[in-house]
């Protein structure tokens, strides 16, 4: 007899990525595309098919508490279900193989944005409602995960607070006394009405603002996603207006903090957010990034365009503040006013700039990727606490028994993931190398890989490389990053080696 309780988790995503074909298969209908609705809909039920055999299999199986089984499933299933995910859309564009379209669903799923597509305007809109959905659902998963699997088991940038948090303890301890179907169903029933609620909510308003509404769908799945997935050339459409890239600009937000779609124990979660590090270090990178930016126009030898006015002063700095905020929470779209911020401070695309910020990444428990805020928060915490004992050898810090674990153990394993995501970045700038990729660009490929931002290829690289250009070698490449990246190294290796994690 089927039985829920007793699947893995990468049925249960393989039968929910299944039931999300009937969305385009729906607006498909809608627009009297018959054809591209068939498609849908007969990989639907073969998705269908698919789910219940493995579920049947999997009815008397016990489901294991380790972990790294979780982790070891969880992974399986992000390099098993683009498989099917990538079936109708090369069913529909026969001129794409089959391997690319693994790579646009693999892309979408782990949100990382990255497309094989050179002309957005001659795919399907379906096509692009597809992506979107899937990378919507992915980062609502990692949202669902990070809470049910990393929390507890301290990984995905919990592990910054170690074991001496008393509160963290306490939630852990809550989550292990349930199996994993209880925390998952627990899980998604508190973030999934928010997720959806603010997804649907800036739909609305970005219609509201001008923005075709088909558009306003896929850019408010692509924001909260952070996936920085288009459905036009071009990032960000020929037709937004400011009062659009403001309320994108808010969304943004939500990938700062854990606390926007989850509650501590006393439910107070959002009512931290003004004492959250994660929200106070993001703002302040994006007060003094765009300021230097700005600041640099008066202090370089630049020539000043007779065009300069304070308007023009005035977009170049929402310009910069936009891509900053956009590029920290690694989704990677781009201001129709960046231009003019490049032009203002002379720094052409300013690559080094975006590249940290990307690198730097957005909040733990969010759908951002890269390093993450609060690892780079304990090591900030760590160093000023290292300068402060060169003066003062005698000193003992207070701020309390959390503050003293972040900078000691939080510090140590944050500065362990830093030089873990170093020397993956090293491994696979050689690997890129290998297929024949110069250093520039085998560079931006493995930092957008890891840091799951996509658009940061196009965006930044000067040869004008893009996905679809690159040999397959370099795609399978790119494709181990993308998981590297989205379940992040110290998961892999609890994959690897449990008890290597364990110590």
């Amino acid at each position: 007899m089927f039985s829920l309780r007793n699947q893995p988790l990468s049925v249960l995503i393989l039968g929910l990525a299944g039931v999300l074909m009937l969305f385009p298969a729906i607006f498909a209908a809608r627009v009297e595309n018959w054809e591209i609705a068939r498609i849908f809909l007969y990989h639907f039920i073969f998705a269908v098919i698919i789910t219940l055999m493995l579920g049947i299999a999997f009815s008397n199986h016990k489901l294991s508490r380790m972990t790294a089984h979780r982790l070891s499933d969880l992974f399986i299933g992000f390099l098993a279900v683009p498989l099917l995910l990538a079936l109708p859309v090369q069913t529909m564009l026969p001129q794409y193989s089959y391997w690319d379209m693994y790579f646009e669903m693999l892309s979408a799923l782990t949100t990382t944005g990255a497309t094989v597509f050179t002309d957005l305007d001659a795919i399907p809109e379906t096509v692009h409602l597809w992506r979107a959905l899937i990378a919507w659902f992915g980062g609502f998963l990692m949202l669902v995960v990070a809470l049910a699997v990393f929390q507890p088991a301290r990984l995905g940038g919990f592990e910054v607070y170690g074991a001496n948090d008393g509160g963290q303890s306490q939630m852990a301890n809550y989550i292990r006394r349930s199996d994993i179907r209880a925390r998952i169903l627990r899980f998604t029933r508190q973030i999934f009405p928010l997720y959806f609620g603010l997804t649907v909510a800036l739909m609305l308003l970005l219609a509201l603002s001008g923005m075709r509404p088909f558009l306003a769908l896929i850019y408010a799945m692509g924001v909260f996603s952070t996936s920085g997935i288009s459905a036009s050339n071009g990032t960000i459409p020929f037709d937004t207006t400011i009062f659009s890239e403001l309320l994108i600009f808010c969304a943004l937000l939500t990938a700062t903090s854990r606390f926007v779609f989850q509650q501590d124990m006393e439910g107070t979660g959002l009512r931290n957010l003004r004492s959250d590090k994660e929200v106070n270090l993001m703002l302040l990178v994006v007060i003094i990034v765009p300021t230097l930016l700005f600041l640099r126009h008066f202090t370089a030898a630049i020539e000043v365009s007779a065009e300069e006015d304070l308007m023009a002063a005035l977009r170049a700095l929402w310009g910069s503040v936009f891509m900053v905020l956009s590029f920290l929470t690694t989704t990677g779209y781009e201001s129709m006013h960046w231009q003019s911020a490049q032009n203002w401070s002379g720094l052409g695309v300013s690559a080094t700039v975006l590249i940290g910020l990307s690198i730097m990444g957005g909040g733990i428990a969010t759908t951002a990727g890269g390093l993450k805020l609060l690892r780079i928060y304990a090591l900030y915490k760590h160093g000023l606490r290292e300068m402060q004992r060169m003066s003062f050898p005698s000193s003992v810090m207070g701020a309390g028994k959390k503050a003293r674990a972040i900078r000691r153990e939080g510090a140590y394993i944050a500065w362990v993931f830093f030089m873990l995501f170093l020397v993956t970045l090293a491994l696979l700038m050689l690997f890129y190398a290998l297929t024949g990729l110069s250093f520039e660009e085998s560079f931006l490929l493995a930092v957008s890989g890891l840091s799951t931002t996509g658009p940061l290829l196009t965006v930044v690289g000067d040869s004008g490389l893009n996905y679809a250009q690159i040999s397959p070698a370099a795609k399978t490449i790119f494709a181990i990053s993308m998981i590297l990246g989205r379940l992040e190294i110290l998961a892999v290796i609890a994959i690897l080696s449990p008890a290597t994690w364990g110590r």
